[in-house]
């Protein structure tokens, strides 16, 4: 599998570039700022980006918005973005397209070799990779949306969700919760028709359901 990988300090890039390695990963690529990152991913095409949100020049979002312009002349560019900080309008830029294929780590998973090449590889098929703590500050407040749509679901319902968020399997659901693999199963089927996804591949289903969450999510934030 290939990655591009976008990461202003060096001892972070070069620990990242090790990392991914060790797990089979190889690189295309590995820069320092945004424009370099943008020229990258068009001309090498990975598999995935693993991108800091904030790249040199400005230190601002370059790094998110290179990833977010090649994704959109490469439509379903999967991206991984790192933040130091959660921030909502990153979160609400990524989410904008209402596609898979993204995730949203702060920096300190990166110490944890196992969740974090976890992550890579799930954006990498296509779905996602939400920082636990990305996803409670989006949940956060309510708005008329979130009650249309989101309040449709029960409590556990609700909590199957945010896990499926993080994109965990229906295993480590189970785990979570301390509920059986078959109530997640349930429950996952009753998502799924309460916020009217239609009938398809059940992966796909997962990421628009998440997708859903979170961009009302989001929207309650505002």
């Amino acid at each position: 599998m290939r990655a591009v990988l976008a990461e202003d300090q060096f001892l972070l890039r070069d620990g990242l570039i090790r990392m991914l390695q060790a797990y089979d990963f190889e690189i295309a690529a590995a820069v320092d700022n945004g424009p370099d990152l943008l020229r990258a991913l068009v001309a090498e095409r990975p598999d995935v980006a693993v991108v800091d949100v904030r790249l040199p020049p400005t230190f601002t979002d370059e790094g998110l918005q290179a990833a977010l312009q090649a994704r959109r002349e490469l439509s379903g560019l999967p991206v991984l973005v790192l933040s130091q900080y959660v921030e909502q309008l990153y979160a609400k830029e990524l989410l904008a397209d209402g596609n898979g294929g993204i995730g949203y780590l702060l920096k300190d998973r990166v110490f944890d070799p196992d969740e974090f090449i976890d992550a890579v590889h799930r954006v990498a098929r296509g779905g996602t990779a939400m920082d636990p703590e990305v996803i409670s500050r989006l949940f956060s407040g309510g708005s008329t949306a979130r009650e249309r749509t989101i309040s449709r679901l029960t409590a556990r319902e609700l909590e199957v969700l945010e896990v499926m968020a993080e994109g965990r399997s229906n295993a480590a659901i189970a785990e979570r919760l301390v509920i059986t693999e078959r109530a997640v199963i349930k429950h996952t089927s009753n998502i799924f028709t309460k916020l009217d996804l239609p009938t398809s591949d059940d992966d796909n289903r997962r990421v628009r359901a998440v997708l859903t969450y979170l961009k009302d999510s989001e929207g309650a934030a505002e």
